[in-house]
């Protein structure tokens, strides 16, 4: 079976829960930046959760299906049409052979996932069918789709029949959105009172926002700590020895814009990183649109470790209520 991509829509690519173990390569974890999302649109057609599906940022695609096929669609709220009548999120889809899956206008957050029976059958490249586009890595000739392609999907491994995802069990941004960082490693470039007003304040998500970080704008510029600059970093004082960068971890250069480092980010350079965001609201930022108030919440690795426990017993409970 392949499905036609009629209209590849803003940017759509191939993604699945990325490809982790080679980041000390350089060749980041990509994959969906709502894993959640994705996971929960592979349950509800019966796939496993790391099949290959399609991720959609603004604008969604229009594509025709050659045969009949169950599809489901999750994260952000963007109204599904199957030949032009509306379906709901969240829910497993039937689709006939010859019927065409398309989107209306983005209602709230950013990214959609678009999960299909079986999964998209692209080659697997080094453990993985996420693409990585500025590495053409991945996914559908390690680009995003475009109009004209046909998508390869696997044979479905089980029927789904009107399976949906409660409105308890789908994430709900507040306003304004909140993110958690554990301070570190290069905190102490800065005043104790510039670093209490980066988190006191209120941020802005700037319109450089994608899949290698998320900019934001709005805060006052951060303070150095005066001191001769070492050997090898840059003449700014934002600069430091070339470091790994986490994922997730917060750089700011120049002291002005923090960036948060997301799926296909490089692995190291020489910015300093104010902290780093907790794994459980990384997949959060990713559903973030420009200009979405934000706030910066210092948290300890004890709070860490929390929120990473109550976000795995959420999976739990979304894969027991799919079975």
């Amino acid at each position: 079976m392949a499905v036609k991509v009629i209209n590849p829509g803003l940017l759509t690519s191939v993604q699945d829960l990325g490809r982790p173990g080679y980041f000390h390569l350089g060749i980041p974890t990509s994959g969906a930046m709502d894993t959640y999302a994705m996971r929960a649109a592979n349950l509800l057609v019966g796939n496993e959760e790391g099949a290959a599906g399609l991720e959609a940022v603004f604008v969604g695609p229009k594509l025709e299906f050659t045969q009949d096929s169950v599809v489901a669609v999750t994260g952000a709220e963007m109204p599904v049409r199957v030949d032009g009548q509306e379906h709901p999120g969240w829910s497993a889809i039937a689709v006939k052979a010859g019927q065409t899956l398309s989107f209306d206008y983005l209602k709230s957050g950013a990214r959609i996932y678009i999960a299909i029976a079986g999964g998209i059958d692209v080659p697997v490249a080094l453990g993985s069918r996420s693409t990585y586009p500025i590495g053409a890595l991945g996914g559908f000739k390690g680009r995003a789709i475009a109009a004209g392609d046909e998508l390869p999907v696997g044979k479905a491994s089980r029927a789904v029949n009107g399976a949906s995802v409660p409105e308890n069990l789908r994430r709900k941004s507040p306003m304004p959105v909140e993110l958690r960082i554990v301070p570190g490693l290069y905190d102490h470039r800065v005043t104790k009172g510039s670093l209490d007003r980066f988190f006191d304040e209120e941020w802005k998500v700037a319109p450089e926002a994608d899949r290698m970080g998320y900019r934001f704008k709005g805060g006052t510029p951060l303070e150095f700590v005066e001191r001769e600059q070492p050997f090898g970093a840059g003449s700014d004082p934002s600069n430091i020895v070339d470091s790994c960068y986490p994922y997730g971890s917060v750089q700011v250069p120049g002291g002005t814009e923090p960036i948060i480092l997301h799926r296909d980010a490089v692995s190291g350079g020489g910015y300093f990183m104010i902290g780093t965001v907790i794994s459980a609201d990384m997949d959060l930022i990713g559903q973030l649109q420009p200009n979405t108030p934000s706030r910066f919440r210092r948290v300890t690795m004890d709070e860490a470790m929390q929120a990473r426990h109550e976000e795995a017993a959420r999976l739990e409970k979304l894969r027991a209520h799919l079975g």
